[in-house]
């Protein structure tokens, strides 16, 4: 048995309350009459694989639900229509929570499909994605519903694609962050740069969900634009959504090696002013180190054991000195 199951059904485009047994479930999913979605959370296998026997599915249906590892993929078999893709649920919003407070990886869950004629089933391995809005989406719509299955399968992929823009604008925004940080005028320290390893680690995992995103989209609109031609607006906005969230994702990652490969460039070039300036500084301090030098010799010179000495090598050490400051601040060395 399915360790949760939730059954939404409609009739002419609106929402009823029919409780269906799991033993009738076979029959009504054949009812042209009756559209439904069927709701499977955290599934073991052998009871998914009964509950798809029931269904009519062949075996590799389950394998397809349960597989570990797998992406975001279209797989037309001869009784069904299978996707899985991956919503992203900020970390605070899920059981799981960020290690650390660079942390901020949105937690991704993983949403399965069998798409029949009159029937979606979807399968999840957790419940992190809230799917019951996502469901009473069309009750207001009854004549997009009229189309069947492919109209709760749209709004299932564009909440989907929601989830997606709120992580690529989270990730945005971390990134505006580390350019505030970039060019402050406190030099950006280690927590600077493990900020943005953890930014590109999480905009790599956020790009292997976005870019197949695509062929799921595309395998969706083979199979179901030629029998619901009504519905190719409603697909074609969302692989327009879909594409302008791969290209941000892509943007976003450029961005990402931009700050990195400018912090290394921001440090070279401190480092380099530090130099010039410890280099004008030592050239300073050089100037009274030789006049002592000169004067500290134990053989007769001009003012040799006289006051005059004292004074001449004091005068030499600030004339010096001075000179060679103005020298190297005109030329901003110190």
């Amino acid at each position: 048995m399915p360790e949760h199951l939730t059954i939404w059904t409609w009739r002419a485009g609106r929402s009823t309350d029919e409780r269906l047994e799991r033993g009738g479930l076979a029959s009504a999913i054949r009812d042209p009459t009756l559209l439904i979605w069927i709701d499977v959370v955290s599934p073991s296998e052998p009871g998914l694989a009964a509950f798809s026997a029931e269904l009519g599915l062949p075996a590799t249906a389950v394998e397809d639900a349960l597989a570990p590892h797998e992406r975001p993929k279209t797989i037309r078999h001869e009784s069904h229509l299978f996707f899985t893709v991956y919503a992203l649920v900020s970390p605070e919003a899920s059981a799981e929570r960020a290690p650390s407070p660079d942390a901020m990886t949105p937690v991704a869950s993983r949403i399965s499909g069998w798409v029949l004629p009159h029937a979606l089933v979807t399968i999840r391995l957790d419940d992190r994605f809230e799917l019951d809005a996502v469901a009473h989406r069309w009750d207001d719509e009854p004549a997009m519903l009229a189309h069947g299955a492919p109209t709760l399968v749209h709004g299932l992929l564009d909440a989907v694609v929601d989830s997606h823009f709120e992580a690529i604008q989270a990730a945005d925004d971390r990134i505006e962050e580390i350019d505030d940080a970039l060019f402050a005028a406190r030099p950006a320290g280690d927590t600077f740069v493990r900020s943005i390893y953890t930014l590109r680690k999480d905009l790599v995992a956020l790009r292997r969900i976005v870019l197949p995103m695509r062929e799921v989209m595309n395998g969706l609109l083979r199979h179901f634009i030629t029998d619901v031609p009504a519905l190719r607006p409603w697909f074609d906005d969302l692989y327009d959504h879909i594409l302008r969230a791969a290209e941000w994702t892509e943007s976003l990652r450029d961005l990402v090696t931009s700050a990195f490969e400018t912090n290394l460039s921001l440090q070279d070039a401190r480092l380099n002013t530090i130099m010039k300036k410890l280099a004008g500084w030592a050239a300073i301090i050089a100037v009274p180190t030789a006049i002592t030098g000169w004067f500290g010799q134990n053989v007769p010179y001009p003012g040799f054991n006289q006051v005059s000495g004292v004074w001449l090598s004091v005068a030499l050490i600030v004339v010096g000195s001075t000179v060679l400051y103005i020298l190297f601040r005109s030329r901003d060395w110190v």
